[in-house]
């Protein structure tokens, strides 16, 4: 194999290996192509040519056709064959100039034909053109290099991201407390489960003294990151471990806890919201105060899901008339309800995650729906139940992935 260095021109130079078994051919061209500044390597044979392309790439190809051994087509054929993401620019010298020999060499994969003798006006020209091919290819892969490694890093960020989530989402499991609990005269029962990594979906409840509980289903609006960080917000509000931070309990004269009306709870919640948080957020909340003594409750609705009694003689009692969402308008104003639990009545409180979950046609579970899931399961422990509305609705919906969070809370009412 002989080398040839071309003289210096002003224009960059473009590696060229010219392929022949004859050496004045070679030789011939070589001096040609390095008057117009390309570094020109010689090959006398197919398989030389190959070992060369094995070692180095080249940016044009020049072969013979006819050769002993490997033929210019072969070697064609082999060096597309051959692994790598470069591309070199493949030009045939012939003789031959049947349509059905250069379909040939097409399909062989040589980008340009050139009849033999080789006019240097003409090689000049296809060269060029093999130039602005070998161009465009090396833009191509330096775009696709760059956009290899933004995905690269885009997926570093990715990947970063989830695992703050789900740190985000064991913080937020913990709001919850604990998924059953009992109290003098009752029972807890609590189902989360977001949609995604972190919910807007908050349930719980507090003691606010010895004789007195309070339960709370709330949904805050949107999905992700900004409506779970609302909500926790809101479960430090609402903390029993911390009731001098309770937005909802007053300390009396005597030390002892009290608390607003729900109804009241619901419109400083609503002034937090907008006064205060200034968030594009708002919320669709019950809020619940029972008397573990009588088993007298009240109640406000805001905007979420009716509360429903399951009563302990079978039937159901609907509670609630709707309302506004709270943190929506600074008008808006809110009513309390009473209501009463006997022992063996269950309270179930709900987010709409629930009630309009669709079925593959797209039609919500609605109340009807809920309630017949309910009626199937009411002689289940509250605990179970709440695992085989979560088994009904995957099998309603087609799917465990749910398009909302799905949370809920049964108080179970025992008496004293």
């Amino acid at each position: 194999m002989e080398t040839l260095q071309a003289e210096p021109t002003n224009r960059s130079e473009l590696s060229l290996l010219v392929v022949d078994d004859s050496r004045a051919q070679r030789r011939m061209l070589s001096v040609l192509l390095g008057r117009w500044g390309y570094r020109v390597t010689e090959a006398a044979s197919g398989e030389e040519a190959l070992d060369a392309c094995a070692r180095e790439k080249f940016d044009i190809i020049l072969s013979d056709w006819m050769m002993d051994g490997i033929s210019g087509l072969e070697f064609c054929n082999r060096l597309r064959r051959m692994a790598g993401d470069t591309y070199s620019y493949f030009i045939l010298l012939t003789s031959k100039s049947e349509k059905a020999e250069i379909a040939d060499g097409l399909e062989a994969g040589a980008d340009d034909f050139l009849t033999k003798p080789v006019a240097p006006g003409e090689l000049r020209a296809r060269l060029r053109a093999g130039e602005r091919i070998i161009g465009m290819q090396a833009e191509l892969l330096e775009k696709n290099r760059l956009l290899g490694s933004t995905l690269t890093e885009l997926q570093r960020v990715h990947d970063a991201l989830d695992r703050d989530l789900l740190q985000a989402r064991a913080v937020q499991q913990t709001f919850m407390r604990e998924r059953r609990a009992s109290v003098p005269g009752g029972d807890v029962s609590i189902l989360f489960q977001s949609s995604g990594h972190v919910g807007g979906d908050l349930v719980g409840w507090f003691r606010i003294n010895t004789n007195s509980v309070i339960l709370y289903s709330i949904d805050v609006s949107g999905h992700g990151v900004a409506s779970a960080m609302l909500s926790a917000r809101l479960a430090g509000l609402l903390s029993g471990a911390a009731p001098e931070r309770n937005a909802a309990i007053v300390m009396s004269s005597h030390a002892r806890r009290e608390t607003w009306a729900p109804e009241d709870v619901a419109q400083r919640f609503n002034r937090l919201i907008l006064d205060e948080l200034k968030v594009d957020q708002y919320m669709t909340m019950v809020y619940v105060q029972i008397d573990l003594l009588t088993g007298k409750g009240r109640l406000v609705q805001a905007g979420h899901p009716h509360p429903v009694i399951l009563r302990r003689d079978g039937g159901f009692d609907r509670l609630g008339q709707g309302g506004l969402p709270v943190g929506l308008l600074e008008e808006a104003s809110f009513t309390g309800e009473n209501f009463v639990l006997l022992p063996g009545d269950r309270l179930f409180l709900m987010t709409d995650g629930i009630t309009e979950c669709p079925d593959p046609a797209g039609e919500e579970l609605g109340e009807d729906g809920l309630l017949a899931m309910l009626t199937r399961h009411r002689a289940m422990p509250s605990g179970r139940l709440l695992e085989a509305l979560v088994w009904d609705l995957a099998k309603y919906l087609g799917s465990d992935e749910f398009p909302d969070d799905v949370s809920g809370l049964i108080f179970d009412y025992n008496g004293i």
